[in-house]
């Protein structure tokens, strides 16, 4: 079959030609700048509630811990059931306990407890969702095309970063945290409508099911050295390496002077996921034909650069700015590091081997965050930077992301991948 002339295989262009990922794309991107809006005033109302480091680090579990326990789950049921009717189950879910959690902060001093368990319930379905997501994305282009498709993944997920804080900050300052959370339940809806406008791929038939099943993708991770390097990267990265966003409301008051209830605040976060956004978005054009494992050991080592030099800087007007390039760096390594992990990943293990990586990426960053809350308390913000820094050159140093041993899939072959067609 003779291709036109197009956009090249594997950019952001490519992708977005495809109707079925556009469409959820989109829907993504809308649900997510309310996710964001509630992610960034969640931080910034712990901090205004306690001004503890601690207790911002108790929300963060709550809010992402659930990913580092049922992340394996939502695998799962990425694998064995309808993605579609799940994915919307999820974000019906999402929104009601949204909208549960506007009315618990409606009070000037809420229930702190009470707050903490409705943020661990909307984070348990965050955490069913993202694998089932993650897994969903790469089926809905050719497999030439999943570079873009996974960088442009990254962009939505880091402009609803850009976006959110941004509208969530002026709201929450004006008019406080419930109506933050109310929209978060509105933009919901966003994926839900997507959704019923598409038919997704049906998830691949696999033969095992129980404990096993549950424990296949582990079993990939110990055969795939490609694999098995790139999550033990990005579990060892999140953990040591990223508590400064979980502390960013601390940061933010302490060495920076700026209140996490302003809006001065909202912006410092959207520059995060200004920078963060670029950074995606170049793997999947400036850095397309680019390697992508050498890219990610050199992006760690501009992470370490930036992380330090954004940890020293003591007054707003230059955090700004390093807090984009910071943002740039980070992305550039996750993005880099997801596309290495799935270019030649077998759709039958992908749910499973995703909801390795989301336990990863998001499950085990509140705690690293919940770690470095208890460092700032002893010793202080700068320490907590420098020995993330320190893990992120040594990461770049130690682990090799080269597929060396690794046969990739034919990128046409029938049976391997649901669209076999542009």
């Amino acid at each position: 079959m003779t291709e036109s002339a197009g956009p090249r295989p594997g950019t952001a262009r490519a992708a977005l030609q495809h109707r079925t990922f556009r469409t959820v794309y989109l829907g993504a991107f809308a649900s997510n700048i309310g996710t964001w809006m509630q992610n960034v005033v969640l931080g910034a109302l712990a901090y205004t509630l306690t001004e503890s480091a601690l207790f911002v680090g108790i929300v963060a579990a709550a809010q992402l811990g659930p990913l580092l326990l049922f992340s394996v789950v939502g695998g799962m049921l990425a694998d064995s059931f309808d993605r579609r009717k799940v994915l919307m189950a999820l974000s019906v879910q999402q929104g009601v306990f949204s909208l549960i959690l506007a009315f618990v902060t409606m009070p000037e001093s809420p229930n702190r407890a009470l707050l903490v368990l409705v943020v661990f319930c909307i984070g348990t379905g965050r955490a069913l969702y993202a694998p089932i997501f993650g897994a969903v994305v790469p089926i809905l282009v050719p497999r030439r095309d999943i570079s873009g498709a996974i960088a442009l993944n990254s962009v939505q997920m880091n402009a609803s970063r850009v976006i959110g804080p941004a509208i969530g900050s002026v709201i929450y300052s004006q008019w406080g945290p419930s109506w933050v959370f109310l929209l978060s339940t509105v933009s919901c809806t966003g994926v839900i409508l997507a959704l019923l406008r598409v038919e997704l791929p049906p998830a691949p038939a696999a033969g095992s099911q129980g404990l096993r099943r549950l424990l296949e993708g582990v079993g990939v991770a110990k055969q795939d050295r490609v694999v098995g390097q790139c999550l033990i990267a990005i579990f060892t990265f999140s953990f040591m390496c990223l508590p400064f966003i979980t502390q960013m409301p601390k940061i933010a008051a302490d060495h920076l002077a700026i209140d996490p209830k302003s809006t001065g605040y909202g912006v410092l976060y959207a520059c995060f996921g200004l920078g963060a956004v670029a950074g995606a978005l170049s793997i999947g054009t400036v850095f397309a034909g680019t390697s992508m494992p050498r890219l990610t050991r050199r992006a760690m080592v501009g992470f370490a650069v930036m992380l330090v030099i954004f940890g020293s800087l003591r007054s707003a007007a230059p955090a700004y700015l390093a807090i984009m390039l910071l943002g740039a760096v980070y992305f550039a390594v996750i993005t880099s590091l997801s596309t290495t992990l799935q270019q030649d990943l077998d759709d039958s293990v992908r749910g499973k081997v995703m909801a390795l990586w989301i336990m990863g990426f998001g499950g085990t960053v509140p705690f690293g965050g919940l770690a470095g809350g208890a460092l700032i308390e002893v010793a202080g913000i700068v320490p907590m930077v420098l020995v993330g820094a320190a893990v992120a050159l040594l990461l770049a140093a130690v682990l090799d992301f080269q597929p060396a041993d690794r046969v990739p899939l034919p990128p046409h072959q029938p049976g391997h991948h649901p669209l076999e067609t542009g």
